[in-house]
């Protein structure tokens, strides 16, 4: 059971780093280019930016070529059988208390603030009960709300609908009501309840970064900006009518996480100030478009690259991993009750390359051992003992840090056989270069 946890916080670790580095990069690039982008090509090209976090973070997570191992064989130093005393105690195999304290720290974090999300997203949902039907859009139905401080609001990522108060045509004239539609309609065409629903997982998993936050609101804004703007493309000439409707509009009782509402909880008086700023033209948002995926494409595969593992010298490699490694193991098998344990024993020391089995025999006993390095100079080590007749008895793993001692015991009744493994990792072959060094 320990073996699992500790393999779930390397894989832990191994992942959330890279991708807190790029998600903190891709934040700070969008941060400041998104402002001079809407000024120069309009709110849809700037919002179009946050492309780019998404696709960074995933570029990351995709596979990249393995490093090259060495194909030298396994080399067996020395072999010799102990005497009856038993081996030295060693430190326990682990991953550091700091890894797991904050890998629980994290998920208690992230649960916590998804159970906040979807507490909030119920809510708003239990205040649709007693909506009727108002029509459809081109995208989604729209209901009427049984209360006046509920909507217009696109609800909902995978079957969303539009949402307008109680008294939408008493509060809203013609154009205004078209317009507030065309604008919840335009939010369903561009699929943003699923953007909202993305960037609500991405602050879970990253709710202790300050940035991540700032990103949730930031794209929230870019998000009604770019959509204020494709209306109002479509529909010159209402600028009037679309300011007046966003005054009409009272402030939403309780926060939307996925869906999308008209309310002056956005920055109203920044949006009314792009209302009075000139469309770009078609030549501009393609330009635009262009630059953005530029910067897109190039940052992505950026990412992709940060995320690579690390090639180059012996020395550079020694943290993430080597081209060989020395074990130097001790195994003892027992079996019966104390007083009349029979008990084998023998100690090797074997260099090998990472990735390959390297397997040493005794009279009783044969065990295999495979290496894998991982960050952070630390290693994983699965080992199998196998008995006289080649039958597999157990198959323990052990994951620590170079030049630390580290053990796993299996078995420890009477009647099953106790097989306690030892293992001192090395980087390199200091054995057999000792050897090579002495005098003849």
């Amino acid at each position: 059971m320990m073996n699992n946890i500790e393999l779930l916080v390397t894989a832990w670790c191994r992942v959330g780093w890279p991708l807190l580095l790029v998600f903190t990069v891709a934040v700070l690039v969008v941060a400041a280019l998104r402002k001079p982008c809407r000024g120069a090509f309009g709110a849809e090209c700037a919002f179009s930016l946050w492309l780019f976090p998404a696709l960074a973070m995933a570029a990351s997570l995709l596979p990249h070529a393995a490093v090259p191992m060495s194909s030298l064989p396994p080399l067996v130093v020395a072999i010799t059988t102990l005497p009856g005393a038993t081996a030295p105690g060693v430190v326990a195999s682990g991953a550091d208390d700091w890894r797991l304290w904050t890998a629980v720290l994290w998920f208690i974090g992230a649960i916590l603030t998804l159970s906040l999300a979807v507490h909030a997203q119920i809510r708003y949902r239990m205040r649709l009960r007693g909506a009727v039907w108002y029509g459809t859009a081109s995208r989604c139905p729209v209901l009427r709300a049984a209360d006046p401080s509920v909507g217009p609001a696109l609800v909902g990522a995978w079957r969303p609908c539009i949402v307008v108060p109680r008294d939408f045509d008493e509060r809203y004239g013609d154009a205004e009501r078209r317009l507030i539609l065309a604008h919840e309609d335009m939010h369903a065409r561009r699929r943003d309840g699923w953007w909202c629903l993305v960037a609500q997982l991405v602050a879970a998993a990253f709710w202790f970064h300050p940035l991540a936050w700032w990103a949730l609101s930031a794209l929230r804004r870019d998000q009604e900006f770019a959509c204020d703007a494709g209306v109002l493309r479509k529909n010159r000439g209402q600028r009037r009518s679309y300011a007046d409707a966003m005054l009409k509009t009272q402030s939403a009782a309780c926060p939307l996480p996925v869906g999308c509402a008209w309310s002056p909880r956005h920055p109203l008086a920044e949006r009314i100030a792009m209302l009075k700023q000139a469309q770009p033209g078609r030549v501009r948002r393609a330009s635009g478009v262009v630059v953005a995926g530029v910067v897109i494409l190039l940052g992505t595969g950026g990412a992709y690259a940060v995320a690579a593992p690390a090639t180059g010298s012996s020395a550079d490699r020694h943290v993430d991993g080597a081209a060989e490694y020395q074990l130097k193991m001790k195994v003892e098998a027992a079996q019966g009750k104390q007083e009349s344990q029979d008990v084998h024993r023998f100690e090797v020391m074997m260099c090998q390359p990472p990735g390959k089995a390297a397997r040493v025999s005794s009279r009783a006993l044969a065990v295999e051992a495979i290496v894998t390095p991982l960050q952070g100079g630390r290693v994983r080590i699965v080992t199998t003992i196998f008995d006289s007749a080649g039958h597999k008895l157990a198959k323990p793993v052990l994951i620590g840090a170079l030049g630390d001692p580290l053990r796993v015991t299996v078995g420890t009744t009477d009647a099953t056989p106790r097989y306690t493994v030892d293992i001192t990792p090395l980087a390199g072959c200091p054995a057999r270069e000792a050897a090579s060094h002495k005098p003849a």
